[in-house]
Order: structure tokens, then sequence, then C-alpha cells
């Protein structure tokens, strides 16, 4: 704005041609009023020119003064030029003001979408990749049993449950990383549906019935293999308990030999069985990955930057406190979606992507 000034009131240019050229075809739209700087402009007649510190001034007062709200920076743009005011960056020093403002950092809408695509884990053959996980605690059964340690096959789904009383803290870290075992998390889903649904209302005999939902389970065809994960296994479907109370025609027309028969012919072709499965299973992530990575937004953040996690509900006093705490600083990346942090040297943690922002500071 100098530049204009001085080329008004005394004629002055600069040495560089190029922009002497530009200062006197765009001084035209300028005009000196009372000592002070004004632009021709299309919502207002005249808008104040302003200088560097008048403009942080302007910004500082709009956005948390006096009559402030800590509007967003699109807002904050048009509220600065519907007022009468001007200068050559005024849209990106506004957007920047609001996203280095620490109140709205702290009290930003917590993000929803996911932070990385998607990454699919496959298996090549049955029983070669495992997903372990805990769940519990479970109401107290019998021998106290309270807890359920989970493993399933990436590979044809088959899971693995063994009811234990304790859980060491030591297997606890090594088994619960959140989302490290995502197809064990969903295993669990469908064995805790089964259980709720079948368990009284002390849900002490979760224990008798686990193998009635791990059955029900494993004689289920499912969506990603188009197969049941018995018949993956052993190459057969299992014959389901309804099948002797109400004979089917597999019951009625058995026979032991034609069975014996059959039976070697399915292991000759389970090989063929678990590829046809495998390609399924591949088809279906792909759509999955295809469908979940349109939702991300990426935020790649790298050692050295300063980042807010999203507050805990015990952080959280009432409706008015912040949702994002700290800030922390990165110390590493671990992977894709793990950030080992410092909390500006009060401790050290290990927090996942999904759960971090960056942070600006003024």
């Amino acid at each position: 704005m100098g530049s204009y000034i001085a080329y008004l009131t005394r004629g002055e240019l600069l040495e560089d041609k190029r922009e002497a050229s530009l200062i006197q075809r765009e001084s035209a739209i300028f005009v000196i009023i009372n000592e002070r700087l004004y632009r021709r402009g299309f919502s207002s007649p005249l808008l104040r020119c302003l200088t560097t510190s008048q403009a942080q001034r302007v910004m500082d007062e709009v956005h948390g003064g006096m009559c402030g709200s800590h509007i967003g920076g699109r807002a904050l743009v048009y509220k600065g030029a519907r007022a009468g005011y001007f200068w050559p960056t005024l849209r990106n020093d506004c957007v920047n003001w609001v996203q280095k403002c620490d109140e709205c950092q702290r009290h930003a809408t917590l993000h929803h979408s996911p932070a990385e695509r998607l990454h699919s884990i496959l298996s090549p053959w049955p029983f070669n990749k495992w997903g372990i996980d805990i769940l519990g605690p479970f109401p107290i059964a019998v021998r106290q049993l309270k807890f359920l340690v989970v493993a399933v096959d990436y590979f044809n789904k088959w899971i693995e449950a063994e009811p234990v009383a304790t859980i060491s803290a030591e297997k606890i870290r090594t088994f619960l990383w959140k989302n490290s075992n995502g197809q064990a998390e969903s295993a669990n889903k469908v064995i805790l549906s089964g259980l709720k649904k079948r368990v009284q209302d002390s849900g002490a005999s979760w224990v008798e019935e686990l193998p009635r939902v791990l059955w029900s389970y494993h004689t289920t065809i499912h969506s990603s293999t188009q197969d049941t994960p018995f018949n993956l296994v052993y190459g057969t479907d299992a014959m389901i308990p309804i099948e002797i109370a109400e004979p089917s025609v597999r019951t009625t027309a058995f026979s032991e030999e034609e069975s014996d028969q059959g039976r070697r012919v399915d292991l000759d072709l389970i090989t063929e069985t678990r590829e046809r499965a495998r390609i399924n299973q591949v088809a279906a992530q792909r759509r999955a990955a295809f469908k979940y990575n349109t939702k991300v937004v990426p935020r790649d953040f790298v050692v050295g930057d300063l980042v807010l996690k999203r507050a805990q509900l015990t952080q959280m006093r009432n409706k008015l406190s912040p949702k994002w705490v700290d800030p922390y600083k990165i110390d590493d990346v671990v992977g894709k979606m793990s950030l080992p942090t410092e909390n500006l040297g009060w401790r050290d943690d290990i927090e996942n992507l999904e759960r971090c922002k960056s942070t600006l500071l003024l």
C-alpha cells in the first residue's frame, strides 16, 4: 500500500519498471482522502486500505474481540470486506488467522472422515494369518470365567474362542492395540451379538452358549467368501441340528458308502473351492476399499509437527469443555495409523491417527 501512497502523493515510482507500470495502471482505483488510502470497490464505494499491523488489529477484534464469536475463516473474510476494509491478502490472512486461533482449534468440530486409505490384509492359504483380540469383561460364569480370547483366520473366517478367568497386563498390551486386528474385531461383533440374544438377564450362561454361537457362525455363508467357514476348513457342509428333528433330503437318503465316496471327491476339490473363495474375498475387499476410500480426508503429519488430540470423556467437564487437548509434538511416524507423541515434556504416548488434528501457533 505504501507504493500507491508514494505515487499518488509525490509521484514516486519503484525502480523496477514492471512494478512501476503495475502501480501506474492500478492507481486509477485508489484515492487518498484525509491522508488515508482508499480503494474503489463493489461491496461499497470506497474501501479503507490497511497496513499489516492495522489488518491484524481488525482481524483480532472482529474474530475474537468484544463482539466477536470466533467465526470461521470465510465469514471473517466477508465481515471484514462488508465493514469497508481492504488489503491485498485479506482472504488468505483471515483464513490463516482462524487456523492459528487456539480457542478455535481446541473447540473445532470432531472430524469423522477416515484419515488413511483402507489397507486390506490378504492371507494366501488357510490358517496362514490370524487376528487375535480379547473380549470382556463378561458377567462372571463358572470357574470365574469373565474374558474371552478370540482368534479368527483371515482366509476362511474360522473362529477359535477360549474363555479365561484373568488376563495379564502383558497380554492386553500385546493383543489390544486399537484397529490392529480388524478381522478379529469384526468377528467380535458377531459373537457379542449372538451371546446377547441367547443369554438370560444375568448373563452368567454365556460360556455355555458360546459353542452354539460359534457353530452357527461356522455354518453360515459369509458374504466375502460366498461360502461357510466349515466348508472351507473341512471340505464339506455341516449338518445342522434341525435336520435330525425334521429330516431333510440328505438325512433320509443317507448312504454311508456313497457318503464316504463323496467325501473323498470333496477333499480332491477342496483346493478349487478355497481358490474360488479367495477370489471372492479379494473382490469383496476391493469393493469395500473403493467405497471406504471415497470418504478419506488425508491427514499427513511429519516429525516435529504439533497436533491436538481428541479429548476423552473424562477430560470434558461440561458442555463448554474443549473437544481437543494439549498440544503434542510428533516424535516419529510408525506405520500408517500410529503416531508416537510427546506432551511437550510431560509424557510419551502412541496415538491413533484418527484422534489427531494439526495445530498452528501464532
